[in-house]
């Protein structure tokens, strides 16, 4: 009979951050790995407070957007703006994540009022 045994394998890296991506540094000869993303940390950033505080307002932690800005310290309008991320269609919340969004499409773009058909914000944002 056998008794098990533990493996701890090493694997000397190192993670550097850069504007919009990370690398992985390995002492390799063929040189570093790179996981790369090309989404706009501002984007992706917005988005996840966006959908944080859509997720606060539905378990009730807050009222209102109103008492919400006001204990998050946020002025209302853009706390606001900043919702209307959460009915962005599907596939473009999808390419904003993966990088796949034009350059043009930035933050306040997103965050001016945008039509609720997904359809119509496609056409409003010039992505088919």
């Amino acid at each position: 009979m056998t008794t098990a045994t533990s493996i701890t394998v090493r694997v000397p890296l190192a993670i550097r951050r850069r504007p919009g991506r990370k690398t992985i540094v390995t002492p390799m000869a063929t040189g570093p790995a790179e996981a790369t993303t090309h989404a706009d940390p501002a984007l992706v950033k917005a988005l996840a407070r966006a959908f944080r505080y859509q997720r606060m307002l539905d378990n009730g932690v807050y009222g209102s957007v109103t008492e919400m800005a006001a204990a998050e310290n946020i002025d209302r309008g853009y706390l606001g703006r900043l919702l209307q991320l959460t009915l962005l269609a599907p596939d473009i919340v999808q390419d904003i994540l993966n990088g796949k969004c034009p350059e043009r499409i930035g933050l306040p773009v997103l965050i001016s009022p945008l039509p609720s058909p997904w359809q119509d914000q496609r056409a409003n944002l010039g992505l088919g």
